[in-house]
Formats: structure tokens, sequence, C-alpha cells
């Protein structure tokens, strides 16, 4: 892709191990990892938490997200959810660029990837969904306007009644406290913090136009579309959003 096209953006890289390829902005942060041998499967902890919002919405049928990275939550829907419409938003040409390295599906009348800013999207979405999925980050950490009280105020009318807002967030920002509460303002507290210590990762849970409380949560039971190792994948997220649920005194 010419440099005169996207020089403004961060140039992600690769580096490839035995059995993973991780897309990097810097060494110190692996921005998203592939299983070689499985390229659908959720390497990292926290995309692991994010699927979680299966427990809130069971059978998405329309799903967006901010922040392509390596394809992780994307490719794990497409695979996962067959009967869910995906638009997937990235800013980056150069992650763009690599779409075929990390083995992103190609477009087709259920998947979509286009190029384009996140806070553009949610002020102006083209239909409703059940599930946001934002998790647009580069080299300096999370942009002010993927992360500004507007920016969440937006994300409540993209969102269908019910509908789920989920976001990574870095439990180092020296914003993240204020993160939280934007998004608990935007959602009238109708949101849920599910910590990770080991990763350093939080996501947030809201809910859209909804009556309190919305957290109880029955057993989970394995949506017919997961074969069981995708399922076991996801039990020790699941087990942490349960945790979280009831400290929360759902």
């Amino acid at each position: 892709m010419p440099d005169k096209a996207g020089n403004q953006y961060d140039r992600p890289f690769v580096r490839e191990g035995a059995d993973s390829k991780s897309l990097f902005f810097a060494l110190s942060e692996t921005q998203s990892k592939m299983d070689l041998e499985n390229p659908d499967a959720l390497r990292l902890e926290y995309t692991r938490t994010m699927m979680g919002f299966l427990l809130f919405a069971p059978a998405p049928t329309d799903i967006a997200m901010i922040g392509l990275g390596g394809g992780s939550l994307a490719k794990f829907c497409h695979r996962y959810l067959p009967d869910a419409r995906i638009t997937v938003v990235e800013i980056n040409p150069h992650v763009l660029a690599l779409r075929d390295t990390f083995r992103v599906p190609a477009d087709g009348p259920r998947f979509e990837v286009i190029q384009g800013d996140g806070a553009n999207f949610v002020r102006d979405p083209p239909r409703l969904f059940d599930v946001l999925l934002a998790d647009g980050y580069e080299k300096k950490g999370l942009p002010v306007q993927l992360s500004s009280q507007s920016f969440y105020d937006d994300t409540v009318n993209l969102l269908k009644p019910g509908g789920i807002l989920v976001v990574n967030l870095h439990a180092d920002h020296r914003h993240y406290a204020r993160h939280i509460e934007r998004i608990k303002r935007s959602y009238d507290g109708a949101a849920l913090v599910v910590v990770d210590p080991v990763e350093g990762n939080t996501i947030v849970f809201a809910k859209s136009r909804c009556a309190s409380p919305w957290l109880r949560l029955r057993t989970p039971r394995r949506p017919p579309t997961l074969d069981e190792p995708a399922w076991q994948s996801l039990q020790g997220a699941i087990s942490r959003i349960l945790a979280a649920a009831k400290a929360h005194g759902a």
C-alpha cells in the first residue's frame, strides 16, 4: 500500500514462532496472536473474555467490531456464529494490508471489513447491531476518539434495545477509571467490569436501554454452533465473568 495513503498511521509488524504468528505495534505488547494450526482459535485470554458476550446475547444476528488487528475476534465469530452478519471497521491501512497474512476471510454476504474511523461509524451506523466489540488500539494506546463520552453515547444509539457493548481497556492506562465511568454514564450504570489480573486487560460489558438488574446469569450452555473445543476454550473467561456478576450482586 502506498506510503502517501497511510504514512500517518503506525506500521505494525509480524513475528512468527514455531506454532503462532503475532501482530505488534511495539514489542512490549502483543496486539494479536494466531495459532498456525488453528487460525480461528483465540490465543489471547482477553479475546476469550470479550466473547463472553454470548452469555448475554447467545444468538446475535448483527455484530460490529471496531479494530481488526490480526482478526482473531472476527475469524472466531465468522466461523462459530454462522447466522450473524459481521462488519469490522479498521482505520489503519497497514493493518488492512496484513489481512491475508492472518487468514482473515474474504468479504461476502455476511462478512465485511471496511476502512474507516470507528468514531464516525458509531455516529452514523449503516444499521442497528446486537453487539459492538470495541478494541481499536494504536501504538500509543486507546485513541481519544474511541474513548470519549460522546463516543460511548453514540454506541448506545448504534445498538438495538438490549444490545451489548464490549470494550477492551488496559488497567494501566492513566484514564482507565475515567473510561469506565464514561461507559457507565452512557449506559445508565448497566455495566459489568471484568478484570483479568494476568494479562492486565479489563473487559467492560454494557447493555443498552435496559431495566436494571440485567446481570442475572444462569448456568451457561454451549451454543449449538460452537464445537466442544471452542466452547472449552472460553471456560476460564466465562468463570471470570460469572464471578464478576456475582460480586456485582447478580
